[in-house]
């Protein structure tokens, strides 16, 4: 799923006809790069591959006083049926992607290990930042944006607030997760399949007669 050919093609079935640059103050207007992995200068480039795909096609051009003159697009038949897929698939597909800061986590330097909790300090911050910086667009936002888009926004702010309450607790976590790298506790033995073994006294069976 493709959200930036999603936002796109979308864009045009809705406001029809326009050039690349108006598209990108539509992204900026709405703050996709808030709450979408669609970066905003990246719809120039997403366009002309539409383009070349046939999902838009270009109807002529337009120029006012000195500026530079710019293509006009609009979305074809073909894209139309795309972004019917596209819809469909963004509601329905469930996406979710592992963090790299999990593996990270259990990969730390043994020589940096005491640093850990001031780096996971630093984490927090930066991420109830990003939690401010949400809530702030969304209450700026709110009385502009339809109520499908405000809760799109609510879904980030949501996102933020479980990763600020998840690293708050690490946070607490931190020295004992240190403690435990420098003398790792003893693991559990496990059978072929993976699977812990439950050890039974020896004389389990014969309790059973």
């Amino acid at each position: 799923m493709s959200s930036i050919r999603l936002f796109i093609l979308s864009s045009f079935a809705e406001l029809g006809p326009m050039h690349g640059h108006r598209l990108r103050l539509e992204a900026e207007r709405k703050h996709m790069p808030l709450w979408t992995d669609i970066p905003v200068g990246a719809v120039y480039g997403a366009m002309k591959r539409l383009a070349a795909e046939n999902l838009l096609r270009e109807v002529g051009r337009e120029q006012h006083g000195n500026r530079p003159t710019r293509q006009l697009y609009e979305i074809t038949d073909a894209g139309r049926d795309a972004l019917a897929q596209l819809r469909r698939a963004g509601l329905e597909e469930v996406w979710f992607r592992y963090d790299p800061f999990d593996l990270a986590l259990t990969r730390c330097d043994p020589a940096t290990l005491d640093m850990l909790p001031q780096t996971l300090r630093v984490r927090l911050e930066r991420v109830q930042a990003m939690l401010t910086a949400s809530s702030n667009t969304l209450a700026t936002a709110t009385p502009h944006i339809s109520l499908a888009e405000e809760w799109a926004l609510r879904h980030s702010e949501h996102r933020l607030k479980a990763e600020v309450e998840f690293l708050s607790a690490l946070v607490d976590a931190a020295p004992v997760i240190v403690a435990d790298e420098l003398r790792p506790r003893p693991k559990k033995p496990k059978n072929e399949l993976g699977a812990s073994i439950s050890r039974q006294p020896a004389d389990a069976d014969d309790a059973h007669g």
